[in-house]
This record gives structure tokens, C-alpha cells and sequence, in this order.
């Protein structure tokens, strides 16, 4: 026997996450290392990172525990969640997600990990189930455009207010809303108006517009169709009414209802949003959803984020991509009238397939079994002596109850269903997918209604519906083949496995996007995100319902707080977009709480990300641009004269960190300070925050406020282009401002009202990122940090001799991402940036991020995420490419025929005559990655279409999927 063994302890422990999360094993990270000069990470993180800003102590996080241990640790949390069953509405309901979707959209990498489609080629998939979604929106909606999703319900409408004062006649005026709009999209509504001068006026429009109320002038109309209460009204009187004071009206629709009342187009509706939550898609406490918003003609071309056109490729062949590119209106910095960057595009992805799915009848059928649990619910309660504030309605019924109404919900608790309290007099009850005739029998009995589950045969035999006649829809819907075609589940499996080999995610290998980080999403991260008790509680239950909830909100909160060295977080905004303005509507309300409302200059470097003058301006700020030096760093000297010219209105200077151009600025520390001197506040971009995590808190080196992308440091995956979360982290004298929400008020709520719908925003995603942290934490958080910075300065090192790296700090280092610069190349050959990117492709890559912060340059970012023999493989293509420029420069290849500009290359091409001056080979297996393992042979990407043509696609827009007589022909 044996007398040396491994003590227990250690065998324990396994495997640490970390080491499943960084690519670069020890033994890597050492060649790494010694390429760029440096004998280890402290070492290099010493060179690089500012010794101003470097934190010495260690992060206070709970030590990091194994996948098995923190799964457990979130199986107890998800037990103190009470799932009852949702009769609460507002926006939310109970739906069943087919398994083969959750299966194989929302639980598959192929779809969570790819980015947004902005190259269209390797993204064909996700942009024609994002067409099948606009289709679905325009068909159901009635209205011929629509977008490729928005964040939530309350930003749609707020995106609709703001589509509507830009658009309209009315030049001033007030956005009237109708009261029986959902709270919470009313409450969004208001915070997106007040800042920028546009008054709110909510009133009961059942009677019409109110005289007092057209003197004033209106600007834009929001009606709620079915309205919250659940009353179906005709509501084209009041349209046209609306109309004819020079109005745009809005209707926020039911996307469900809608097959079987006439569409908003159709009652004469300019714009119509809502959320397609129902369709498929978890409540997860509040979100993710996919928003929407559709419009008419007019107003295509002034549609606020994303839309999917057809166009054509090099060979004619139809072809998707996303159509309109600078309606991204965060292009337009301080023009921009909307800041939305993120979508939900995962979301859109599972709404579109459940309709692909069940097809018009089979939505027509659900929609019909949940009026008739309503019209039941009615016509038992009626019968048991209760009121109904309602005779027309589709799928909710509100009840009056004087002074009883918390009696009734209470009962109806005891008996596992949660209704919805109005007030003291008055109890909702929304039916849905889910809802069955237990239910029946338990609101029944809640009211103290001699209700009998055994009798409703013969109670549905003498129970009209509860639809108006004159509302009922006539026309046809979703006539398209696609929506007829995917009936088995052996069809909609294959259907989706065709659209998810189209396209290329991180499932297939890296995605170097600069500015985005695209890192591992670990499954076990992902894992909770569909257990019941976090995928199916309604965001506005009971607290006592949501404790397992609760505590992990809370527990990331002031994880995230020690992480970044604010004291407060919210959670509440769902997109870095979103936090941004949560963080400048802090900032705001801070100032003019201490009587300084002149304080509205928000000072913003040239090399921003577009969403910060965007953000900054839907704050109602005024912007002033500061350059920036050569070497990529904010112009000191332009700074601090813009500081001294504005210093009695300075309110907020928005600065990256590290800069948008992937270097540590030096002076980070001096900057903050002269900005406090002047009484300004500072706001910290948290787009890079994976440079800093366990090295730099920005609260600590000078910042006093910061959004985070959870969807890039934090794991949550970018699902196609969404979803996203986005924090807003504060110091305390900020965090009496955070977002509150009207439907969750506590002590604990900031003062500036709701930014997102849901109080927690995208809480169903939280889960993720908890884990994260879970799993890594201090050290592995840190050692992360510090991959992620040495795979930058080995692919910069790697790559500097053959493309110039544009910007570097000390040392001649970067960040954790670096801009290699194309442009000198392309005075020399005529090959352009586009032309390496979609080359890359043929070598099995998704380009890095182009154009931005400088044209003609690319900004690549490898993340902790990716070992050394894919950095190889990339840096490898990139030299390849650089030898093919050459060829062309020297011209051995003409200008006009070569790799680059003929790029990509499809399988469909390799049959086909071939006239080219290189050969096939060349075209598809391009040396240094094309026959690298898992891209050679069986295993190479290749793209399903040629060189897409955008101008074409703008030119002549086609953004649903073609009528059955385009598609016969």
C-alpha cells in the first residue's frame, strides 16, 4: 500500500471555473508573455495599467465555488421564489415556449452567442428569422414596417413619442396619453419626456379628447389596445379626432388579440408598439422581451433602431441585411433623437419561431381559448352577483369590489393564483395560454362565487364572446409560406438547424469585435435561466413571492458596487443605452435638487461611442465635443479650456475608460479632479470595464457614476444583437436619483422615475452574471483582466509588423484591444476595410470592429475567452491577408479581380465556370487559416451567399417576407 496520497481537500476542489473560462492555459500565457516582453501578469499588468488608478486590495467577493457548488447555491435561491399561477396581466402573461424553440433557440449557442448581424454575409440565419418577426408585426399590426425589435413595451412608447414629435405637424403640443394605458408605460413615458421639455397630459380619452386639452395643441396620441383594465373600445372616433388636431397617433397593441381584432392600421393608427412577451417568450420576473414597433410608409425611413431588409448578393441572388444603417441613430451623436443601440434579438428570434410555428391558425386558437376563459371568468362572476367594470374585452376582466378588493386577492392567493390588485375597490383577472379551468374555480371562489369546474360546459353553451362585432377581425394574416410550412417538429427542428448553419457565432470560433467583448457564455451560466422559478414569475407578484429573487438581485447589486468602487447599483435598465441615460438623469436630478438646474453642459470626447451624445442630449443636455490627441487620448489642453469656458453649466463629463481607442489613459485621475473643481460630476463609460475588473475601480480613481454592459464583462450573451443589461452603478450622493419604478415603490427607490418597464429590468437574465461572479471569483475575476489585457498585446505585437497599431500607451502597450490601422494600405492597393473583412470570412472568421473609433481601421478585442491557437489562427489570417494585399499592390492580381474585392467565397462558386486570376483552392482554403483544424474540409464555415449589396436593399425596401404571388413567381 501507498503511504502517499492527495489530501482530500484538494480532490475536492476539481477543476477551478477559471481555468475553463480563460483560454490560455499557464504554459500559454507564459509564450504569450515572453513574446511581448514580459516574465509574467502582475509584471505586464504593472507596465500597462496606471500605478494612479491600480487598486492594491483585493476584491471582498465570496470565494469562487465549482459549477456543482454554485448550481446549488442558485437551486436554494430559486426555492424561495413562490411560483403561483399569473392572473395579474399588465403586460405579462403565461405562455408555453414549444421545447423544440427552447431547445434549440434559447438554450442553443448558435443563437445566444452571435452578434448583432452587421455582417450580413455570416448572418443570414438570424436576419431571416428577424424578417419572419418584422412579418408577424407588420401582418398582425397592420402596418407595413416594422422593426427588428426594440427593448420593452414602455421604451417602444417612448420611442413612439419622441418618432411622433419629429415627424408630426404639430411643432409643440403635449403627448396625451390615455389613462388605461399600462402603469408602467406611462411611467417610462414620463421620465423620457420630462428632460427634454415635452409635456406628459394622461386623461380618460373613452369620451374624446378633452377641449382644454386640444387648445393646448397635441402632438401624438397613445392609446392602449386592449386597454390595462382589459376594456375593448372602438377607438377610430378618437383617431380620427386625434388626426384632425394635426396628431400622430400610437396604439400599444396585444399582439395576441390582434388575431382577432382589426389591426391598429386598419382602425387608422399611424404607429403601433407593445411587446411580444406572449409569444413564446418567459415572463422571467420581468424581461428579457422583445419590444416592437411597426409604422406606416411614411414613416419607414424614420423608424428608430434596427430594421431587416432584402437586398441582393454579387450574383444577384436575394439576400438579407440589416436595411437603413444610419437610422442606428446612435451614429448621429448629438442629432440622434433615440439612443437605442441594443435590441432584443434572441427574443424577437423565439416570438418570430413561435408564430413560424403554430402558424395563423394555431394563434387564432389560442387566442380564442383565452377569450373564452374570459368571457367564462365574466359570466360566472356575473352570475355569483359581482360588477364588471367591462362588457367588451379580450383576455382581462376587472371586477368591482367595494372595499374588498385585498380580501379577494388575498383568497385567490391562498388558492395558488395571483390576481391583480387595482385598488381598494377594484381586483383584475387576466386569462391566458396557461390558464385552465382550475383557475376558473379558484377566482370564482376567491369572490365567494358557488362556482363548479364540472358545469362549465354548460355554462360556456349559454355564454356569449365578449368581443365587439364591429371590431372583429376580417382580413387574412401571416399568408406567407414560411408561417405554413414548420408544422412537425422534425420540419421546425430542421428549419432552425438550416438557419443556425448560415451563420457564424461564437459557437463556430472567435469574434475579435473591439468595443463589444464577446467572451464565453458558460452553460452553466446559462442553465438557471429556464428553471420554472426563475423563467416563470411575474414581475409584479408579491415581494413574499420573489425572496429567492430578491436576495440575488440584491447580492449582485453589491457585487457589482465592490467590483467597480461605487457605493449604489440598479439593475432596473436594460441596455447599455438605457443605462447611460439612468446614469445622466442621476446627474441631472442631482444638480437640480442642490439648485443648480443651469448645470446642463455635458462635455463628451470625439472618440465616444456615438450613444453618449445621444444619451446625453435625450437627457436634455447640451453637448460640447472635446478632442482628441493623436495618440488617441482626450486633448488635455481642448479639456480643460472647455472646462474653464463652461464651468458655471457644467453638469457631467462622459469619458471611456480605458479610451475608446484601447489605451490606459494616463491622466484619468487629473481629469476627474478638474472636472469636480469646475462642480462638474464625471461619468465613466463601463463599455470596457473588462480592462479593469480586480485591477481599477472607477469610483475609486475620481468617477462618480458608471453604466456596466452585464452582456459583455459580465457574460450575459449578445443573443444575436440582444439581450442586454446595463446597470448604472453611483457613489451615494447620486443614489437617491437611481430609477424607481411605480409599481414596486419602496424606501430604497431613486426619485427619477422608470427607465425600462419591469423594476428589475431583464431580471431573468440576472441569474447569469451572478453565477458568474459566483464562479470566479476575486482572483480568477482578476486573472481574466489581466488574459484579457495580454491576448490584446499579443495580437497587437503579432500584428504591428505587418498593419500599424494606430494607438498605444507606455511602453508602446495597449489596453485589452487594439486598433490596427488599414487605411495606408488602402491608398497603396485600393483595398478597402470591407474588403479584409468579408476575406476574412473565406478563413473562417467574423471581422473585427470596423470603422469605429476611425475609419478604415479595425479594433480587435480577443478577450480571456480565447486560447493561444485561435489568436494563432487569426493573427495567422490576418497575415495571410496582408501577403494577398501585396500581390495585389505589386499587381500580380488586378484591382478589380483578386480575393479581397471577390470575397466571400461560396461553395455554390467552386462549381460554377471560373475566371479568376487565382485559383479555387486560393479563393476558399486561403493560406494561414483556411486549413486550420475545425475550418479545413468537413469543418470549414462556409458563407450561404456572395458580397451583399446595401445600396440596392435601401434603395428598394423590402423589409417582411414577400407576398405568396412575389414568392409563386
Amino acid at each position: 500500500m501507498t503511504t502517499d496520497h492527495t489530501p482530500l481537500a484538494a480532490l475536492e476542489q476539481g477543476t477551478p471555473f477559471a481555468a475553463r473560462h480563460i483560454g490560455p492555459d499557464a504554459a500559454d500565457q507564459a509564450k504569450m508573455l515572453a513574446h511581448i516582453g514580459f516574465g509574467s501578469l502582475d509584471e505586464l499588468t504593472a507596465a500597462a495599467v496606471p500605478e494612479a488608478i491600480r487598486t492594491s486590495e483585493a476584491l471582498l467577493l465570496p470565494e469562487a465555488r465549482d459549477e456543482a457548488g454554485v448550481l446549488a447555491e442558485l437551486r436554494a435561491l430559486a426555492s424561495r421564489n413562490t411560483v403561483l399561477h399569473s392572473m395579474i396581466g399588465l403586460g405579462y402573461h403565461g405562455t408555453f415556449t414549444p421545447p423544440v424553440i427552447l431547445r434549440n433557440v434559447m438554450e442553443n449557442p448558435s443563437w445566444y452567442t452571435a452578434y448583432t448581424p452587421y455582417q450580413p454575409e455570416i448572418s443570414q440565419g438570424r436576419l431571416e428569422a428577424l424578417l419572419n418577426f418584422q412579418t408577424v408585426v407588420a401582418d398582425l399590426t397592420g402596418l407595413p414596417t416594422a422593426g427588428a425589435s426594440l427593448l420593452d413595451e414602455g421604451t417602444a412608447a417612448a420611442e413612439a413619442m419622441a418618432l411622433a414629435r419629429r415627424v408630426g405637424k404639430v411643432r409643440n403640443g403635449v403627448f396625451l396619453v390615455d389613462a388605461d394605458c399600462l402603469p408602467q408605460t406611462i411611467a417610462v413615458v414620463r421620465t423620457r419626456a420630462e428632460p427634454t421639455g415635452v409635456p406628459v397630459v394622461v386623461a380618460d380619452l373613452s369620451e374624446g379628447i378633452p377641449a382644454e386639452v386640444a387648445e393646448r395643441g397635441v402632438f401624438g396620441v397613445l392609446i392602449q389596445y386592449p386597454g390595462a383594465s382589459g376594456a375593448v373600445r372602438d377607438p377610430r372616433a378618437l383617431i380620427e379626432e386625434a388626426h384632425a388636431l394635426g396628431a400622430v397617433v400610437t396604439v400599444a397593441a396585444d399582439l395576441l388579440a390582434l388575431t382577432l381584432l382589426t389591426s391598429p392600421g386598419d382602425l387608422g393608427a399611424d404607429i403601433a408598439v407593445g411587446s411580444s412577451q406572449r409569444f413564446g417568450v418567459p415572463m422571467g420576473f420581468g424581461g428579457p422581451h422583445a419590444g416592437f414597433m411597426s409604422v406606416r410608409d411614411a414613416y419607414a425611413r424614420s423608424l428608430p433602431g434596427r430594421l431587416v431588409g432584402v437586398s441582393r448578393d454579387a450574383a444577384g441572388a436575394p439576400a438579407y441585411r440589416l436595411a437603413l444603417q444610419t437610422r442606428e441613430q446612435h451614429i448621429r451623436r448629438e442629432r440622434a433623437t433615440s439612443n437605442i443601440c441594443t435590441a432584443q434579438v434572441l427574443l424577437a428570434v423565439m416570438a418570430g419561431m413561435y408564430a413560424v410555428y403554430h402558424g395563423p391558425e394555431g394563434l387564432t386558437g389560442i387566442a380564442r381559448r383565452v377569450h373564452r376563459y374570459a368571457a367564462l371568468v365574466a359570466a360566472g362572476l356575473r352570475d355569483g352577483g359581482v360588477e364588471l367594470v367591462h362588457e367588451a374585452f379580450f383576455d382581462t376582466v376587472t371586477a368591482r369590489v367595494p372595499g374588498g378588493a385585498a380580501a379577494v386577492v388575498a383568497a385567490a392567493r391562498d388558492m395558488g393564483v395571483n390576481l391583480r390588485l387595482t385598488d381598494d375597490d377594484h381586483v383584475g383577472i387576466s386569462c391566458d395560454e396557461l390558464t385552465g379551468r382550475a383557475q376558473l374555480a379558484a377566482v370564482w371562489a376567491a369572490f365567494g362565487v358557488a362556482g363548479d369546474a364540472f358545469g362549465i360546459e354548460m355554462l360556456d353553451a349559454r355564454t356569449p364572446d365578449a368581443l365587439p362585432e364591429g371590431l372583429l377581425r376580417t382580413d387574412e394574416f401571416l399568408s406567407h409560406p414560411v408561417f405554413h410550412r414548420y408544422r412537425s417538429e422534425t420540419a421546425m427542428l430542421r428549419y432552425l438547424r438550416r438557419l443556425a448553419d448560415k451563420d457564424y457565432a461564437l459557437d463556430r470560433g472567435m469574434i475579435p469585435l473591439g468595443s463589444c467583448t464577446m467572451k464565453l457564455n458558460a452553460a452553466v451560466e446559462m442553465e438557471p435561466v429556464t428553471w420554472p422559478e426563475f423563467a416563470a414569475l411575474h414581475p409584479f407578484v408579491p415581494a413574499d413571492q420573489a425572496e429567492g429573487y430578491l436576495a440575488l438581485i440584491r447580492e449582485l447589486e453589491e457585487r457589482l458596487a465592490e467590483i467597480t468602487g461605487y457605493d449604489s447599483v440598479s439593475l432596473q435598465p436594460n441596455a447599455g443605452s438605457q443605462g447611460e441615460l439612468a446614469g445622466l438623469l442621476a446627474v441631472r436630478a442631482y444638480h437640480r435638487a442642490a439648485g443648480r438646474p443651469e448645470r446642463t453642459v455635458c462635455l463628451i470626447p470625439s472618440s465616444a461611442h456615438g450613444t453618449n451624445a445621444a444619451s446625453a442630449v435625450m437627457a436634455g443636455m447640451r453637448v460640447v465635443v472635446v478632442a482628441t490627441g493623436e495618440n488617441g487620448d482626450v486633448d488635455a489642453d481642448d479639456l480643460r479650456a472647455k472646462i474653464e469656458k463652461h464651468r458655471d453649466e457644467l453638469a457631467v463629463l462622459m469619458v471611456t475608460y480605458p479610451s475608446t481607442h484601447g489605451v490606459f489613459e494616463e491622466d484619468i485621475a487629473g481629469i476627474c479632479a478638474a472636472v469636480h473643481d469646475a462642480g462638474g460630476q464625471v461619468y465613466v463609460d463601463g463599455a470596457n470595464l473588462n480592462a479593469l475588473v480586480g485591477l481599477a475601480r472607477p469610483g475609486r480613481f475620481g468617477a462618480d457614476v458608471s453604466h456596466l454592459n452585464l452582456h459583455k464583462t459580465f457574460c450575459i450573451p449578445h443573443g444575436g444583437g440582444g439581450p442586454g443589461v446595463g446597470p448604472v452603478a453611483v457613489r451615494a450622493h447620486l443614489a437617491p436619483y437611481l430609477p424607481g419604478h411605480p409599481l414596486r415603490p419602496s424606501p430604497a427607490d431613486g426619485t427619477t422615475g422608470a427607465v425600462s418597464a419591469a423594476p428589475w429590468g431583464s431580471a431573468g437574465i440576472l441569474p447569469i452574471s451572478w453565477a458568474y461572479l459566483r464562479l470566479m471569483g476575486a482572483s480568477g475575476l482578476r486573472r481574466a483582466t489581466q488574459v484579457a489585457v495580454l491576448g490584446a498585446n499579443y495580437v497587437a505585437k503579432r500584428l504591428e509588423p505587418h498593419f500599424p497599431v494606430l494607438y498605444t500607451g507606455p511602453g508602446g502597450l495597449v489596453a485589452h484591444e487594439c486598433v490596427i490601422d488599414v487605411r495606408p494600405l488602402t491608398r497603396a492597393t485600393g483595398v478597402t476595410i470591407d474588403d479584409v473583412a468579408k476575406r476574412l470570412i473565406d478563413h473562417g472568421f467574423h471581422a473585427p470592429t470596423m470603422s469605429f473609433p476611425v475609419a478604415g481601421t479595425f479594433m480587435i478585442e480577443p478577450t480571456e475567452s480565447e486560447d493561444l491557437a485561435e489568436l494563432d489562427r487569426f493573427c495567422d489570417a490576418m497575415i495571410a491577408i496582408r501577403r494577398e494585399i501585396d500581390r495585389v499592390g505589386s499587381g500580380e492580381w488586378p484591382k478589380e479581380d483578386n480575393p479581397l474585392v471577390n470575397a466571400p467565397h461560396t461553395a455554390a462558386q467552386l462549381s460554377g465556370g471560373w475566371d479568376h486570376p487565382y485559383s479555387r483552392e486560393e479563393a476558399v482554403f486561403p493560406a494561414g487559416g483556411g486549413q486550420a483544424e475545425g475550418q479545413g474540409g468537413a469543418g470549414k464555415y462556409w458563407p450561404p451567399v456572395r458580397r451583399i449589396d446595401g445600396a440596392f436593399g435601401d434603395r428598394n425596401l423590402v423589409c417582411s417576407c414577400p407576398p405568396v404571388a412575389d414568392y409563386a413567381g
